[in-house]
């Protein structure tokens, strides 16, 4: 989250599917920042393997609102580029299925933060939290499809992923993240279909802002 220009925000992101994501955001001026992304998956499981890397860059516009100023509003707009790849095997380790494909996301996005602390009692101290709400929407197409090595017609889909957060203050600018919620295909596509459940932990730092939106 983003309060005043020079700020900057950071974090490092996985989940239980060993999907490892960078964030940061950086404020250039007053109520414009820039943000950037980036996602990696390698697995290696019995009868699937996963490889995916993919970045974004948006840039938008933040302030804050209400009668204490006690709100922190973000929109950016932005888009991500990319490419994955899927190989389906047998237990004996002959593979059934390769899909291949060259990654296009333009997502829009909304960010809401309460700007007031909450606190709770655990193994004697007192931990600061906070909570906001985002609702991303993004549009995403696979200009180069390949299955088994033979090129396919692409496909293309419209996600809708809404994700509410918590940030619990450890030392310092230092912060843990939970995050969780749900991504939602809007198109009925066979390759380029949606996770459904979102959820990730992570930590985050945030330097150079007021304290607001950290």
């Amino acid at each position: 989250m983003l309060t005043q220009k020079g700020e900057f925000s950071g974090g490092l992101h996985t989940n239980w599917k060993a999907n490892v994501s960078a964030q940061g955001a950086y404020a250039v001026g007053e109520h414009v920042g820039l943000i950037a992304t980036g996602s990696f998956l390698h697995t290696n499981g019995k009868r699937k393997v996963y490889d995916q890397d993919f970045g974004e860059v948006g840039a938008g516009y933040y302030t804050r609102f209400g009668a204490d100023q006690s709100r922190i509003l973000e929109v950016y707009a932005g888009a991500g580029y990319g490419k994955g790849k899927r190989t389906e095997r047998t237990r004996a380790g002959e593979v059934t299925e390769t899909v291949e494909a060259r990654l296009e996301k333009y997502f829009a996005q909304v960010n809401y933060t309460k700007k007031d602390r909450e606190e709770f009692e655990f193994l004697g101290r007192t931990w600061p939290f906070r909570y906001g709400a985002a609702l991303r929407l993004s549009y995403m197409n696979t200009p180069e499809l390949r299955l088994n090595g033979q090129r396919i017609p692409g496909e293309d889909n419209i996600f809708f992923e809404p994700v509410t957060y918590t940030r619990i203050g450890l030392i310092g600018p230092l912060k843990f993240q939970a995050m969780s919620g749900w991504n939602f295909g809007l198109k009925n596509r066979k390759y380029l279909t949606a996770g459904n459940s979102v959820f990730s932990l992570g930590l985050i730092v945030n330097v150079g802002g007021d304290g607001r939106g950290d």
